[in-house]
């Protein structure tokens, strides 16, 4: 995530709704990928004064203007009074415990942090107004208040099992609780649970769905990854019972992916995710490792792919690994000298560095395509 600039000079953050320098209202604009300091138009519009915007005319979208939960913008000629982060929910908490107002908050910003991500790797994002069948859709979810613990089976009182399903994305709300989302990673033995990184990991399914299946990359990926066409259940089922292999590091970056190949394909996709995003962060910022400045992915892979040139998927993913290694050694040394844990407690194999490869191909490839 980069940082953004207002008119008056001031350094931005993408959940900013006010710059604390010049007082100036502030909003996102998603069809310019940009943070834009704003100013009162005609008709309770707002005009934008970010340059890429050329003076244009949006409304707040409704869930900023009325609650607070997000800073998105929508352009006066669209119809519609959701922005096109907010047009993607389909069930949002239950606004009369009040508690959920701040966790549906936490929510919103790791969904349009998802987001950004996917619009910058130029991957299709559309909802169920423009692909009913198969477009993106969220809901948000509460555990019944009698349920307890955590749960993998089914039943009438089970919590939320956070997931995916055709496009339909479940979040359980209690994963914006950090103390909750803890309890729940102890329990699961998990390096790091984020709720950033529930999102990455769903959507990884999606994209699966409509960028493997039924592809020419489908052998490519059940090599890598196995075979999809195992029972999902009993593999799961197997997983909570037996747990993963003592050796899971030598092929796969979580225990977890050992589960099925479609979760190991989603972990994956997320791990990558969380790769590009942290990297195009530290280039914002001007990181540098031995005098070497870092690179923006998300900005060089979709030019070398638009370049339509097939050796540069390799190259490019090349410039991203050894940007990435060489930051993790020198962020984990940067903990360990102020006595907290490595902030990437991971360890990539070569087995491992080859499945990144591919969801790096696959998403050039939709670049390519888009």
């Amino acid at each position: 995530m980069k940082t953004f600039q207002c008119v008056c000079g001031n350094t931005l953050h993408f959940e900013n709704t006010g710059c604390l320098a010049c007082g100036r209202t502030l909003g996102f604009l998603p069809d310019h990928g940009t943070l834009s300091a704003l100013e009162p138009a005609a008709e309770a519009g707002w005009r934008a004064l970010h340059p890429a915007a050329d003076n244009r005319v949006y409304r707040m979208c409704k869930n900023y203007k009325e609650e607070s939960v997000c800073n998105w913008m929508v352009s006066a000629e669209e119809p519609q009074s959701l922005c096109r982060a907010c047009r993607l929910n389909h069930i949002i908490p239950n606004l009369s415990e009040e508690r959920n107002r701040v966790l549906w908050y936490r929510i919103e910003v790791a969904k349009r942090r998802l987001l950004y991500t996917l619009y910058a790797l130029g991957l299709p994002v559309t909802g169920r107004d423009e692909e009913p069948d198969r477009g993106i859709l969220f809901e948000f979810l509460s555990d019944p208040k009698d349920a307890h613990g955590f749960a993998a089976d089914v039943g009438q009182n089970r919590r939320v099992l956070t997931g995916h399903r055709s496009g339909l994305i479940t979040i359980n709300v209690a994963e914006a609780d950090s103390s909750a989302r803890e309890e729940m990673r102890e329990q699961m033995n998990e390096l790091y649970r984020t709720l950033l990184g529930h999102f990455r990991h769903e959507i990884g399914h999606y994209y699966w769905d409509r960028l493997v299946r039924g592809t020419g990359w489908i052998e490519n990926f059940r090599s890598l990854f196995g075979d999809e066409r195992q029972d999902y259940e009993q593999a799961l089922q197997r997983y909570y019972s037996d747990g993963a292999p003592l050796d899971w590091r030598q092929s796969f970056v979580s225990a977890y992916g050992t589960s099925h190949p479609w979760e190991d394909w989603a972990e994956t996709w997320a791990h990558y995710l969380h790769m590009v995003d942290t990297l195009e962060t530290a280039h914002d910022f001007g990181f540098a490792i031995q005098g070497r400045p870092l690179q923006p992915p998300a900005a060089a892979l979709r030019e070398q792919q638009l370049a339509a040139a097939p050796e540069t998927t390799s190259t490019s993913f090349e410039q991203i690994i050894g940007d990435w290694g060489a930051l993790t050694v020198a962020l984990n040394a940067v903990n360990r000298s102020m006595g907290l844990p490595d902030v990437y407690p991971f360890v990539l194999s070569p087995r491992t560095i080859e499945k990144l490869r591919f969801v790096h191909q696959i998403i050039a490839g939709a670049i390519r395509k888009s």
